[in-house]
């Protein structure tokens, strides 16, 4: 699509310096509208070696995951190794907003071209550093991989199969696929970029930016952390759908067809949100298939959400899908009886699905030098009057150098900054009102005000990152409709902190007699204003209005159509606040013919493709992820999509419709799948832990000492490979002619698997982690969430949980922002300083000094039910 003016970035210049850890966040600029240079040494950037390649022959301008990442960026070669490079990399960076780079920590220095040089140059820059571990601490020097992160950040030890009868796991954990880790921080990045910018716009002061890929992955885990924090539970994983502490449910989450493809009958088993048990009757009575679990035991509710219900439930579900092929999509029958059910799809399945081209969210891109048309994936979201930066395709190596040099500036003359105005020091706000964190510096998004109409993970939690920010974020809630999280995972014992410090064993939660004691609930709205307001009255639905017409952006997650019924649809929103940054969010988009399905986060996973993905190879079914993966990462774009919307608005002076689907971002995380089926015509089969385009040869995860202790390491080199067989004892299997190169072992992994893991299995898994990082192999302990909580140096190093008061159940540690600003660090408290609010906790406050309330209306909107 040609770009017209009105993208969301249009204007930014980003110069991008990074391999896989930072392409990712420098494509979602580049579609977002910004340009985006990307600077390759004379040889190509490393990623271009990377598979697969189109036709399968490897070349520098035909990697498939060179082209997903880098589509609409322009290459420019210069060797930094040279002057001349060095001195037209300067007059780069002078002349751009933002500087991506990825290179080791010193890289950069050693060449002259250090941070506080290049922001010295150009004061209003964004530098932003993506790496490993973080440019300090314990940890600082380790070696990464997409699988080790995976594991060392928690991920892994939430996904992975079911164990067998007698708890035993003999499989190991499974990583989610593809290059999720660097997705992970590359989400989190632009979040930060952008909170970044909105600060420079204010007080025209760039900064810099920092993200480690371990610290983001492991604040990327659903409800294992509170269930530790809270409750000293462990959680156990299962076969494609939620871990849970304990021994794990029985109860499978898949049904195979008759045909052999998989459908994922989704229950959440909350009464009240997703109980559908009169639908789900009605679906197995039109089959014949529901006597029994219409006998009057089902009746009560307790029985059917018992093991032996569900287990019986399940039964019935199972025979149902099994008399039927695949394509019968038994999962649209269940649909229309409000049911969550999903089919798990193949990502390249749903470039036949019409409901994307109703949204427009693939893209055909011409190669002119191959004369040939590649589909991607393209929008992340649909956005009425706003464009998408999808062409041209990604560049050739060093297409652009003379284009982009030549109009490029020389570097400009500024006097060099000291003291309190230096690159790397605080700037004073000139606003005596402003308030500064408890980092003694302004908040990036101070005077931004959100109404937030979330809904559980995927839309709430944006509301999290924009109050860490700084933004007033105002969650709207009434007792009619709790946000059913209130009720979730953590729940804060009765003897509360105290009781858990003294804890050497699981603790029984408190009776859920309180909205107020969930920890899920509270570290997701950490930060926000509550605000209890019964929208089923009109006087609610006027201080809807009233609290809408003065904010900057209205995050909504309600089911598709729900705020248009209630009278609030955009042209009604836009007409009260033309300014308005509308951001909905929902799990397949309101536009299009599936905007009335019911989904959640693992619904939308098996749509998109991420559950049908990550798992051993066939016969094994898919394990899927085991948390609701896409809630989080529907809340990274919700937030990306209403700071996005600002940057426009601060540029065109209007406000925006955003209609956000977690499945359309899952479809943007199946890396090269869609594109390696365009180009190939390969559809996507499952790897397990192994590489999936950068060659490794040892890759995988491996036992360890202990129950249910597994290491994750990647060889991608022969120094690597010997390093890993001297540590092993040198056994003379590694001596064999099929194993001396990384291009024979790919051949026999599955044999080389077995002979690792048959010495791993005598080791202490952090002693073996240690030894092989000491030794230059990336290497990583499967960490639970006791080990990142208790055990993880480098995360005690950053600082990773802040201890924050909640009004009612005292002050517990909370996940940190996962990234670092220098100028406006981010304070996961927010401006309110606290944890997630009770139940309407600032309505009184909130009506009085937003809506200009005095007592006696507020007695009386109280009296009415109105709040």
């Amino acid at each position: 699509m040609a770009v017209d003016g009105t993208g969301f970035l249009d204007g930014l210049r980003v110069v991008e310096l990074a391999d896989e850890l930072g392409e990712y966040c420098g494509g979602v600029l580049a579609r977002l509208g910004a340009e985006v240079i990307k600077v390759e040494p004379p040889g190509g950037e490393v990623t271009r070696g990377y598979g697969p390649f189109y036709r399968d022959v490897a070349h520098l301008d035909r990697s498939l995951h060179f082209w997903h990442y880098n589509l609409a960026k322009k290459s420019v070669v210069l060797d930094l190794d040279d002057g001349p490079g060095q001195a037209d990399f300067r007059r780069l960076v002078a002349n751009a907003d933002v500087l991506i780079d990825t290179r080791s920590r010193h890289y950069l220095a050693d060449r002259g071209l250090g941070g506080d040089q290049l922001r010295t140059e150009n004061p209003a820059l964004i530098y932003t550093r993506l790496s490993p571990f973080g440019d300090a601490g314990p940890w600082a020097d380790l070696r990464g991989s997409d699988l080790v992160h995976l594991a060392l950040g928690g991920v892994m030890m939430n996904c992975g199969y079911s164990p067998d009868p007698a708890g035993y796991y003999d499989t190991p954990p499974i990583a989610p696929q593809m290059w999720q880790s660097y997705h992970i921080a590359g989400e989190v990045t632009v979040i930060a970029i952008l909170g970044a910018l909105a600060y420079r716009d204010r007080r025209g002061v760039g900064q810099q930016v920092s993200t480690s890929v371990h610290e983001a992955v492991s604040k990327c885990t659903e409800t294992d952390l509170p269930s530790w924090v809270y409750l000293r539970r462990t959680h156990r994983r299962q076969t494609c759908r939620h871990s849970l502490p304990g021994p794990g449910v029985s109860v499978p989450s898949l049904a195979m067809t008759k045909d052999g493809r998989w459908l994922m009958p989704y229950a959440t088993y909350l009464p009240g949100v997703n109980d559908g048990w009169d639908g789900l009757l009605e679906l197995l009575g039109r089959h014949g298939m529901a006597d029994d679990l219409a006998q009057p035991a089902f009746a009560d509710a307790g029985f059917r959400l018992s093991e032996p219900g569900r287990r019986q439930t399940y039964a019935a579900v199972s025979a149902l899908a099994a008399r039927l092929k695949s394509d019968r999509e038994l999962w649209r029958d269940a649909q229309q009886q409000g049911l969550p059910w999903a089919p798990l799809r193949t990502p390249e399945e749903n470039l036949a699905d019409p409901h994307w081209d109703d949204r427009e969210t693939f893209v055909d891109v011409h190669h002119p030098e191959l004369g040939q048309t590649f589909r991607y994936v393209g929008r992340r979201w649909v956005a009425p009057g706003v464009s998408w930066r999808l062409t041209p395709r990604p560049p050739l190596l060093g297409e652009h150098t003379a284009e982009v040099l030549a109009a490029t500036p020389p570097v400009p003359t500024r006097p060099v900054r000291t003291g309190a105005a230096a690159a790397d020091g605080p700037v004073a706000s000139d606003d005596p009102a402003e308030p500064l964190s408890p980092h003694g510096k302004p908040f990036a998004l101070h005077g931004v005000r959100v109404v937030d109409l979330g809904w559980l993970l995927a839309s709430a939690g944006a509301g999290r990152f924009l109050a860490a920010l700084g933004a007033e974020v105002i969650k709207v809630e009434h007792l009619s409709r709790l946000d059913i999280m209130r009720y979730g995972a953590g729940m804060a014992p009765a003897g509360g902190r105290a009781a858990r410090e003294a804890a050497t064993g699981e603790i029984p939660p408190a009776p859920a007699d309180s909205p107020n004691r969930c920890g899920a609930f509270m570290e997701i709205n950490a930060g926000k204003r509550g605000i209890s307001l019964n929208l089923k009255h009109e006087q609610g639905k006027e201080l809807l209005r009233r609290l809408i017409a003065d904010a900057d952006v209205l995050i909504e997650g309600y089911s598709p159509g729900t705020l248009e019924r209630m009278g609030f649809g955009y042209d009604v929103l836009r007409a009260l606040n033309p300014r308005l940054v509308y951001v909905q969010q929902s799990g397949l988009g309101q536009a299009g013919r599936y905007g009335r399905l019911r989904s959640f986060g693992p619904t939308a996973q098996a749509f998109s493709g991420l559950s049908e993905m990550s798992g051993l190879p066939a016969p094994y079914p898919p394990a899927g992820i085991g948390y609701s993966y896409l809630d989080w990462f529907g809340a990274y774009n919700v937030a990306i999509a209403a700071l996005a919307g600002l940057q426009r608005r601060e540029r065109t002076g209007e406000g925006c419709h955003i209609d956000s689907s977690q499945t359309e971002i899952g479809l943007y995380l199946t890396g090269t799948a869609v594109l390696d089926y365009s180009a190939n015509g390969r559809p996507w089969s499952r790897v397990g832990n192994r590489s999936p385009g950068k060659p490794a040869a040892p890759c995988g995860t491996y036992p360890v000492r202990g129950e249910d202790r597994w290491l994750a390491l990647s060889c991608f080199d022969e120094d690597q490979w010997t390093a890993l067989v001297r540590l092993l004892g040198t056994p003379e299997w590694a001596e064999q002619p099929r194993f001396r190169t990384l291009a024979t072992r790919l051949t026999v992994q599955d044999e080389l698997d077995e002979l690792i893991a048959a010495q791993t299995r005598h080791w202490d898994g952090t002693e073996l982690m240690a030894a092989l990082q000491s030794a230059g192999v990336p290497a990583g302990v499967c960490q639970t969430a006791e080990d990142r909580c208790d055990n993880d140096p480098q995360l005690r190093h950053d600082g990773w949980l802040v201890e924050l008061p909640q009004s009612e159940i005292g002050t517990w540690p909370v996940r940190e922002m996962p990234f670092r600003l220098s100028e406006t660090p981010p304070f996961i408290g927010g401006p309110t300083g606290r944890s997630g609010p009770n139940y309407g906790e600032d309505t009184r406050w909130l009506l009085r000094e937003r809506l200009g309330c005095d007592d006696a209306e507020i007695d009386q909107l109280y009296a009415d039910g109105v709040v």
